[in-house]
């Protein structure tokens, strides 16, 4: 008898939680996703077998993302996307903001780096793919260059803390630093391993139990209700290799204008890397002509023009170099250079449906070996938010 009334009085204090909440109790929920398909032409394949060097076809990239608001000062999020990497938890993580200029973020999140890492979402960017320095499997010969510079997302575990804080109402500064697992590669990697650094298979967990550190700082000048203008500067490094040895430093500067609907975005960024040099063999040139690190760097500049209500114009000039010594095999150089041009468009068909076409102009130049080689593709994608 007592078993029974501890479970009748039991259930009537869950039903009376669900159906009565207390002001304490009450939660903000909120869902939102995206989801884009895009059809990837490219006419020549660069590929000496004749396979490509890119993801080509139909490609998918979606996201749902669950936001909840327990208090004013504490939330959480989760967010899964689904792409050419299979499902990937993008987010998972609690915020604490004791005030606007202080706020603690921990567990899985994508470190703040960079603005495009804010419009990475393609429901968010108006071309099918990303800049090439935050290119993710669409750039041509991506396993020549090893994507890009800092492919984007790059969700990891750790921390941050940032805030914002006002000088008066026309200047806003925004702060962020972060301690998380960084970046990975085996102790004889040549670069970073982006397949690690995102697999479940290896349990989401740190190879070398040393955090990457980083940060950023972006300056917001409000000139008018229509027009403003964000400088920011970012950086991340440490050590990627299970012995704590090869260092990689990756440091950026951006700037940005908004004036009405028109926005024009500028971008660059730069990543010094080591690499274990006690096997001269396995390199292309001399090592110690050459040392044990290679640099990597390249930037955009993008201009979106709103020419009615429904369709927008962009174009996008990105490029990327890379200096610094190779695998043996590898088909760059000791310089390597690819320059890209698009031009695109985006048509809203309706509230959250949008249409995507673009087309790219490739350059490359693999200084004093192959000249320079052009190549052309083209995109089409429709993207859905909700």
């Amino acid at each position: 008898m007592n078993r029974w009334l501890l479970f009748c009085v039991t259930a009537l204090a869950v039903v009376a939680a669900l159906v009565f909440p207390s002001r304490a109790g009450a939660v903000d929920r909120n869902f939102a996703g995206s989801a884009q398909l895009d059809y990837h032409f490219v006419p020549e394949r660069t590929a000496r077998d004749g396979t490509p060097q890119m993801f080509e076809g139909f490609t998918l990239e979606s996201a749902m993302k669950l936001s909840v608001d327990v208090s004013d000062h504490f939330s959480a999020n989760v967010k899964v996307c689904f792409g050419c990497h299979g499902f990937e938890t993008d987010m998972a993580y609690v915020d604490y903001r004791v005030a606007d200029e202080l706020s603690i973020r921990a567990g899985r999140l994508s470190p703040s780096f960079g603005a495009f890492n804010l419009r990475h979402d393609p429901a968010n960017h108006r071309l099918s793919d990303k800049p090439l320095v935050y290119d993710m499997g669409r750039m041509m010969r991506m396993r020549d260059w090893n994507q890009g510079v800092l492919p984007s997302p790059f969700p990891d575990n750790g921390v941050e803390v940032s805030g914002t804080h006002w000088f008066g109402q026309k200047l806003q500064l925004d702060y962020a630093a972060h301690a998380v697992s960084g970046f990975k590669g085996d102790s004889t990697s040549t670069d970073l391993d982006f397949v690690q650094s995102r697999t479940g298979s290896l349990y989401y967990v740190d190879n070398n139990a040393r955090p990457s550190f980083g940060g950023r700082l972006a300056l917001t000048a409000r000139f008018s209700q229509f027009t403003d203008a964000t400088l920011g500067a970012s950086a991340m490094g440490g050590t990627f290799d299970p012995n704590n040895d090869l260092t990689y430093l990756i440091v950026g500067g951006d700037l940005s204008f908004r004036f009405n609907k028109v926005n024009l975005r500028f971008e660059y960024l730069l990543r010094r890397q080591e690499f274990d040099t006690s096997q001269p063999s396995r390199f292309k040139y001399d090592v110690p002509a050459n040392g044990n690190y290679f640099l990597k760097h390249g930037g955009y500049g993008e201009l979106e023009i709103p020419a009615t209500r429904t369709l927008d114009l962009i174009g996008r000039v990105d490029f990327m170099y890379r200096s610094g010594n190779l695998p043996v095999a590898s088909a760059l150089q000791a310089r390597s250079g690819v320059f890209r041009y698009t031009l695109g468009t985006a048509y809203t068909i309706e509230r959250g449906l949008r249409a995507k076409f673009s087309t790219e102009l490739w350059s490359f130049s693999d200084e004093g070996v192959t000249g320079r080689h052009n190549a052309v593709s083209a995109h089409v994608a429709l993207v859905g938010a909700f």
